[in-house]
């Protein structure tokens, strides 16, 4: 299995507004709507396919008037299927199919289609699917758009969102909000009706935000085709294996497999593979024509007028490189900024996109030690976290000791980040045992397991450690007593056994 975690340009000029609205929305909905779906979706399959099979073998039988638009229409799109349904000699289905043939009585025959077709008429008023998951035999306008927000399940959504994360919020930063908004449901409605002409008369409705999801995918190829996207092949017994990639060769190979898969499985799949190509190709069109209309441009003046880094010449020179994969170029233009504007979060956000370009992981990791560095001095505390997160992403295994101690304490300020302050502090003492930094790290966490996370095993344990230490600590004796006294007091009153986590 082949996962993708990032890419290069996993940093936009502002916030994706649009994507994450899309993503929240998806979520939204799918909370308001999975359970019910769950139980509704086997049930309408077997009553279309209930009435399909009787109208097949009794074609003398009334219909209501939808139920009859349903047959009809379903007989036009699939003949071959049609004509396998009359088949008397067929396989049973299922042992509704077995007693219907062994019936011979019309009342009876008649009794049961009136059922199905109460059944049907209800579904249809009531059913969260028929009302707007897509269904080729009976398309509906507006289930070519609803059905963009509907997910079978968590992974389904999960896959979906993610791969929109990942594609669509450069995508909304380079074409600007409006543009991004309308070609990610265009891509979906145009994906749909591929999945209409390639599974004519299908009564599996289809739903998921993946057909649009493959539209930007499409125009993500167009638009960044020489972008390294870092991969995660899951093999053998839960091992993996992380490679990069460029879009031109990755992309095309996801196409190819969707082909492959639409000409192998067809209709007997469960994934409407031919949507995603549809959604590709609209999506790769798409941003050609924005790209040689102008709009593109338009766009990023706009964006520029709104965003204020992009105002400085060797910024945006640098960045205009950089579209162009003039990697150097890009370089020395940043370099030149940085020594007017040694502090530009910018500046250093784009030489890490360079060199992780580059595969030069040393010049990667010394950027993002430079902007945690600019966040700690800013007291940013959402932005430091996430600069550490990449930086051990990429590779980074331990930060220099003093800027280490001074993002753990950072994190104490966040009631929600205390764990991961401790699991820092204990990381930041066992990689440098014989630093000052590794004492006060011991002391810090000691002092967090037992003052605000109650944890007094946890305690003692780093009290121990910093008295422990190497490090001279005269100065802290007194303070490392008196934390082994409080923990050792505090475990003894504890009713529960506390472990360490």
């Amino acid at each position: 299995m082949f996962i993708p975690l990032r890419h290069e340009h996993m940093h936009g000029r502002r916030w994706p507004v649009i994507t994450i609205g899309l993503i929240a929305l998806n979520t939204l909905i799918f909370l308001g709507t999975h359970w019910r779906m769950e139980q509704e979706s086997p049930a309408a399959t077997t009553v279309r396919a209930h009435i399909l099979m009787l109208a097949a073998a009794h074609p003398e039988l009334h219909m209501a008037e939808e139920v009859q638009t349903y047959v009809t229409r379903f007989q036009e799109k699939n003949p071959s299927l049609w004509k396998q349904l009359q088949n008397g000699n067929r396989d049973v289905e299922d042992t509704w199919d077995a007693r219907m043939r062994m019936e011979d009585d019309p009342d009876k025959l008649q009794a049961e289609m009136d059922s199905l077709g109460s059944q049907f008429h209800e579904m249809q008023s009531s059913s969260l699917l028929a009302q707007y998951a897509f269904t080729p035999a009976s398309p509906r306008p507006l289930t070519y758009l609803t059905s963009e927000f509907l997910h079978s399940g968590w992974l389904h959504l999960i896959g979906n969102m993610w791969f929109l994360w990942l594609a669509g919020f450069i995508l909304e930063d380079t074409w600007g909000r409006s543009i991004y908004l309308i070609v990610y449901l265009l891509a979906g409605v145009f994906a749909t009706q591929v999945h209409a002409w390639t599974n004519p008369g299908s009564v599996v409705p289809a739903l998921g935000a993946s057909r649009a999801v493959a539209g930007l995918m499409g125009a993500f190829l167009v638009r960044f085709p020489t972008v390294k996207i870092e991969i995660a092949w899951l093999f053998g017994f839960g091992r993996i294996y992380r490679f990069k990639a460029a879009a031109y060769w990755l992309l095309p190979f996801w196409l190819l497999m969707e082909i492959f898969s639409g000409v192998l499985f067809g209709k007997l799949s469960n994934v409407a593979h031919w949507a995603h190509v549809g959604g590709f190709a609209f999506g790769a069109l798409v941003a050609v024509a924005i790209r040689k209309s102008g709009l593109e441009h338009v766009a990023e003046e706009a964006i520029q007028d709104k965003v204020a880094w992009v105002s400085h010449p060797l910024l945006a020179s640098a960045n205009e490189s950089l579209e162009k994969g003039q990697l150097d170029a890009a370089e020395g233009d940043l370099q030149k900024l940085l020594k007017e504007q040694p502090d530009s979060v910018e500046a250093h956000r784009m030489l890490q996109q360079i060199y992780w370009r580059k595969s030069n992981a040393p010049g990667c990791l010394a950027e993002l030690e430079k902007l945690l560095a600019i966040h700690l001095k800013k007291k940013e505390a959402h932005e430091a976290l996430q600069t550490f997160q990449d930086y051990k992403s990429s590779g980074g295994e331990r930060l220099p000791a003093s800027m280490w101690l001074e993002l753990c304490r950072l994190l104490e300020e966040d009631p929600q980040a205390l764990e991961f302050a401790v699991q820092e502090y204990a990381a930041l003492a066992g990689a440098y045992p014989g630093e000052k930094q590794a004492l006060l790290a011991n002391m810090s966490a000691g002092r967090l397991c037992l003052k605000r996370l109650h944890r007094p095993a946890d305690a003692l344990h780093f009290y121990q450690s910093a008295k422990a230490s190497p490090v001279p600590h005269l100065d802290w004796d007194a303070n490392i007593e008196r934390g082994i006294e409080e923990a050792t007091k505090a475990g003894q009153a504890s009713p529960l056994p506390v472990g360490r986590s």
